[in-house]
């Protein structure tokens, strides 16, 4: 079995959490409750838990130029996944925070696009000009 992830985070509205990764990102949904569900989010859970926002101090940091979300979460995919997944948010409409290219023509090169959730969380897409250089810098 591959490594998955397991991340459980507040939310404000769970039915707006659950209509937001299943209508706009395609997930599907594990286990719930009235007050929880289990989102698969590319074979990974994330549970949200209805209990109100959370509170970020620092909100962005400088990368390069970029202004970037100091709290993310996100998911690494081929470009062609990476790529249906930028045109299903356009098709609909969906608000894309940034565009950003990271380490071009180095070591670590990859493109990531960010959107917001309805609990304000930042959900980051990135995909990677080789694979192999996920961890390499």
């Amino acid at each position: 079995m591959a490594t998955q992830f397991h991340l459980a985070l507040p939310c404000i509205n769970i039915n707006k959490t659950r209509t937001f990764y299943v209508d706009t990102l395609g997930a599907k949904i594990g286990r719930s409750a009235v007050k929880w569900v289990d989102v698969n989010l590319y074979n990974n859970q994330i549970t949200f838990t209805e209990c109100g926002p959370f509170k970020f101090e620092c909100k962005s940091y400088n990368f390069n130029g970029d202004i970037l979300p100091s709290f993310h979460f996100g998911i690494i995919l081929e470009k062609t996944e990476w790529q249906t997944v930028m045109d299903r948010l356009k098709s609909k409409k969906y608000n894309i925070v940034s565009e950003v290219k990271f380490l071009e023509n180095k070591v670590g090169e990859h493109q990531s696009f960010f959107v917001k959730d309805p609990n304000d969380y930042t959900v980051e897409f990135k995909c990677f000009a080789n694979s192999q250089e996920v961890f390499e810098s």
